[in-house]
């Protein structure tokens, strides 16, 4: 007998690409969004689909994703974010495995991502296995900073197939996102003890260009390559050096103390 499913997608103001993202998941018994209190046409979309819509303050991807969990009623959940969607061959991939699941807590599936004007083939990003089908009680979601990820309980599989995933719109959003990565980072950082500063920060950047660049091969991904490893070495400058910011800037008591 076929297993249950839910297709799960967090939102907040997702409405360039929810749509294509709900429909990848139409096979589903249920899909479950739940939004942060979106904007734009995020809701609007999502009841066009028919989805269940549920409502909650952002506090982080793990309070979130444990409220959204405790609201899913079927026994396997398929886990998407609002840009990425299923190809075919995956969709026929879950179906088939949930016609008769196997004894695993859940399924990697790869993961491929259009940046600039490709999708990336190296670069750090590919190939990209990531837990998105899994058995509900049998897996844990954790974040490092803005970033989460889900650890299975027990043994897993692999399938058929890619999620396509569109992260960035233009460069003003990587930018905009780059932006409130590190400043997560920076705090996260902080909260481990660690200073950070303008030394660090240009260590870690360039290390970070060195590693994406030239061991991760980004250099065959062309001017996407090149461009997305400059990005990254950006994004560790600023985080280690958000790190090392105590408050905001302009004049201290003691600078107006020393003009007086």
């Amino acid at each position: 007998m076929s297993a249950s499913v839910t297709g799960l997608v967090l939102t907040l103001n997702g409405q360039r690409l929810l749509d294509s993202c709900l429909s990848s998941l139409d096979f589903c018994d249920e899909i479950l969004v739940v939004d942060s209190r979106s904007t734009d046409r995020t809701p609007a979309i999502a009841e066009a689909r028919g989805v269940r819509f549920l409502v909650r303050d952002w506090e982080g991807p793990v309070p979130q994703f444990r409220y959204a969990l405790d609201n899913v009623r079927t026994e396997w959940v398929v886990s998407l974010d609002q840009d990425e969607m299923l190809t075919g061959e995956l969709r026929e991939s879950i179906r088939a495995m949930l016609a008769e699941p196997p004894d695993v807590a859940g399924c990697y599936v790869n993961r491929r991502s259009f940046y600039f004007d490709r999708f990336l083939k190296h670069s750090g990003w590919y190939p990209d296995w990531l837990l998105r089908v899994f058995r509900t009680g049998r897996m844990q979601v954790t974040a490092s900073g803005a970033h989460y990820s889900f650890h299975p309980q027990g043994p897993t599989a692999k399938l058929a197939g890619e999620i396509v995933h569109y992260p960035y719109e233009s460069f003003r959003e990587h930018m905009d996102k780059i932006n409130y990565y590190a400043e997560v980072g920076g705090r996260a950082l902080r909260e481990k003890g660690r200073k950070g500063g303008l030394g660090a920060g240009v260590a870690h950047g360039a290390f970070r260009f060195f590693k994406l660049y030239l061991l991760k091969l980004g250099l065959l991904d062309g001017r996407a390559g090149f461009i997305n490893a400059a990005a990254g070495a950006y994004y560790a400058y600023q985080k280690h050096l958000r790190a090392s910011e105590l408050g905001p800037w302009g004049p201290r008591d003691a600078d107006r103390d020393s003009d007086a």
